[in-house]
């Protein structure tokens, strides 16, 4: 028999302490030393799985970048495209210039396959006379092929999205931008805009926020003369507003996919305004039947687009939301580690996919 007086002492060195009773049988209480960062749980519910490896049909994807650089990354990036049933790829520049030209002339060396937009030019802005030089440059860009302008980027300190340019100050719905837009209604160029960032970012970084493991490294949060998400979502209307000739695609959901009610009232009030769903599907993925809802009666204003590389399993993930009902199943298998809670497929009809793969990004852009 044990010595009493040794399991007295034992007992108290415990309570003393403030640790726990230690583990039986090995066991180890990992809960203070498990980093957020390393948790990649994996669903262990027998249910049903689809394994996609195409898109149910042809696919243009209307919001990419500048992903690769050399003829054997292009040739690759062909490559995944057609095994994964992307027809045709917009590359968003995001330059103007010299830059745009190279860009664009590497792209071309496949035409039928890639579309490639430009920037604007915004040298000067914040002098006296800014506009006449920068529509100039718009007008050669399109001359060039340009087929679109974008992305634009204000998360809400003003425009920043642009090679060779410096960020400036001016929020998309500042007077100065009217001519540039206007001049993208008179030539038919689309203009995609990011406004904002998705509200988690806006949001304290503590342990309240679900959606901190991605937006801490996107934090919005602890920055200075910033206009805040329902102010930038103002800016975006006014833009829209002002410019009724001139067809606006905003992208992610117009980072409103926390609330897509604030998409609808936009949708429903400017017919020039489109949406495209890029790098929000996990977004969507945690609310399916309220998104679902959301595509059966905007189905003919959202736009396909992906803006997360040009990784084959990135495209099978965004099929698997959009076309099946499977249920709890996680980025991590498809190298998609930016967030950890569980994915539910929307299950959208035959009907739906079809114009947001691709009849709907005909009807915006008129692509040849």
């Amino acid at each position: 028999m044990k010595n009493p007086l040794a399991q007295v002492i034992a007992v108290l060195a415990i309570l003393v302490s403030g640790c726990s009773a230690p583990k039986q049988n090995g066991d180890v209480d990992i809960s203070s030393t498990l980093l957020l960062r390393d948790y990649q749980p994996k669903s262990i519910y027998n249910v049903e799985r689809t394994l996609l490896q195409k898109a149910a049909f042809p696919v243009i994807d209307m919001h990419s970048h500048a992903n690769v650089s050399d003829r054997d990354g292009l040739d690759e990036w062909v490559g995944i495209m057609d095994r994964v049933g992307v027809e045709k790829t917009i590359v968003m520049t995001q330059a103007h210039g010299s830059a745009f030209d190279s860009l664009y002339a590497f792209y071309s060396q496949y035409p039928e396959r890639f579309d490639v937009w430009c920037s604007f030019d915004y040298t000067g802005y914040d002098e006296p006379g800014f506009g006449p030089a920068a529509v100039a440059e718009l007008e050669r860009c399109a001359l060039l092929g340009a087929r679109g302008v974008g992305e634009l980027g204000d998360k809400g300190k003003g425009l920043f999205y642009t090679l060779g340019g410096q960020p400036t100050d001016m929020h998309p719905d500042d007077p100065r931008m009217d001519p540039l837009f206007e001049k993208c209604g008179e030539l038919g160029l689309p203009v995609n805009l990011h406004v904002a960032d998705p509200r988690w970012m806006y949001e304290t970084m503590d342990s309240t926020n679900d959606g901190m493991m991605n937006a801490l490294r996107w934090r919005l949060d602890n920055k200075e003369d910033i206009l805040d998400h329902a102010e930038m979502i103002d800016v975006l209307e006014n833009t829209v507003k002002r410019h009724p000739q001139t067809t606006f695609i905003a992208c992610h959901f117009a980072n409103c996919s926390y609330d897509l009610s604030m998409v609808a009232d936009l949708l429903d009030s400017y017919p020039n305004l489109y949406c495209d769903i890029s790098a929000r599907f996990c977004y969507i993925a945690a609310i399916p039947r309220n998104a679902r809802r959301f595509f059966d009666k905007y189905q003919d204003r959202l736009i396909y687009g992906t803006d997360m590389g040009t990784n084959r399993t990135m495209y099978q993930l965004t099929y698997r939301i959009l076309e099946t009902a499977d249920e709890h199943f996680y980025g991590f298998e498809y190298d998609f580690n930016n967030y950890h809670w569980p994915f539910y497929g929307l299950d959208l009809s035959a009907e739906i996919l079809q114009k947001v793969y691709r009849e709907n990004a005909l009807k915006v852009y008129r692509i040849n």
